[in-house]
């Protein structure tokens, strides 16, 4: 006589179904010393609704024939959530978030807001979750559902992508220590500016303006690109080497 799910939340409320033989006109189905609420009852099946319990408890269905033999069923607690990180990301999603907490071992969703993910379970304090797309930029609730129930508390922060203007200057000396200011949007939280491979120093002015002073590079053009919490902008030969004059 198998029992679907055998597990559930210590608060209740859990759909369950027993199956097997006989069990038309079910009287009662307890769960331990408790009984359950029967939504539906035909020869093969039972379907009620768990009562609140802890531990593993015995599960009986009693019929006029009489009484079953036991199936186990497991309490589980609410999932506890204590952190997430990164707490930010891109709009697109994509980037993978660790959450850490207790209760965790039979999580089957993450909610970032509206959106939900399936998790990876590390062990019963982790969990790693691939985070969705967002709708928009800004903080989400996150929430957790186990077995044991849904736990909110946390926020995840989704940021737009940068992008990137026409820098001006948009040449300079090979030498560098030429200033630049790259318009653009979403630059508020940058983390990085790179002139092909070799990182400048910045200073965010504003969201949509940053400015920088060019490290020594080879003449020519270079690919600049801007890092944020929200992804990587670059413009494509967006600024030009040039040689010094020679005598």
């Amino acid at each position: 006589m198998p029992i679907s799910p055998n597990q559930g939340s210590t608060g209740g409320g859990t759909t369950v179904t027993i199956t097997g033989s006989n069990l038309g006109g079910a009287t009662a189905v307890h769960f331990g010393t408790k009984t359950a609420t029967i939504t539906a009852n035909t020869a093969t099946s039972v379907t009620v609704t768990s009562p609140s319990g802890t531990g593993t408890v015995p599960v009986t269905v009693t019929t006029p024939g009489g009484t079953s033999n036991p199936l186990s069923f497991f309490y589980v607690g609410a999932p506890f959530k204590s952190s997430l990180s990164p707490v930010t990301g891109v709009t697109t999603g994509g980037n993978t978030v660790t959450i850490n907490g207790a209760g965790l071992t039979t999580a089957t969703a993450v909610n970032f807001g509206a959106a939900t993910a399936i998790p990876t379970v590390v062990n019963d304090g982790q969990l790693t979750v691939t985070v969705p797309a967002g709708a928009a930029a800004g903080p989400v609730g996150v929430s957790v559902t186990t077995a044991g129930g849904t736990n909110n508390g946390l926020s995840y922060t989704y940021v737009d992508g940068p992008t990137l203007g026409t820098l001006s200057p948009a040449s300079g000396p090979a030498s560098g220590g030429t200033a630049v200011t790259i318009p653009g949007a979403n630059l508020g939280t940058t983390q990085s500016v790179t002139f092909g491979v070799t990182p400048a120093p910045f200073s965010v002015i504003n969201d949509s303006t940053l400015s920088v002073v060019t490290p020594p590079g080879a003449v020519g053009a270079t690919n600049v690109t801007v890092t944020t919490s929200g992804g990587s902008a670059t413009a494509v030969g967006g600024y030009t080497y040039v040689a010094g004059p020679g005598i």
